[in-house]
């Protein structure tokens, strides 16, 4: 993979050419004043896998009393 190192303004004016690089896989940091301020990566896509209904059934439980208003003294322990 390779990284390209491009300062904002003229990353402005070469969005088209950054974002074709970026979908080749190639890296592209966007920088300001010789500092990184952002990447651009191709974002990964989703798993096209089936979700399975029931795949995890019985290793899950909730609480009789899950939807109750909680406690008082709960709230005590964030302050």
């Amino acid at each position: 993979m390779n990284a390209k190192i491009v300062d904002v303004s003229e990353a402005a004016k070469q969005l088209s050419e950054l974002l074709s690089l970026a979908l080749d896989g190639n890296e592209v940091i966007i920088a300001k004043d010789g500092q990184p301020l952002v990447k651009l990566v191709k974002v990964a896509s989703p798993s096209q896998k089936p979700r399975v209904l029931g795949l995890n059934r019985g290793e899950m439980w909730m609480s009789e009393d899950f939807d109750e208003p909680m406690n008082d003294d709960f709230f005590t322990v964030f302050k």
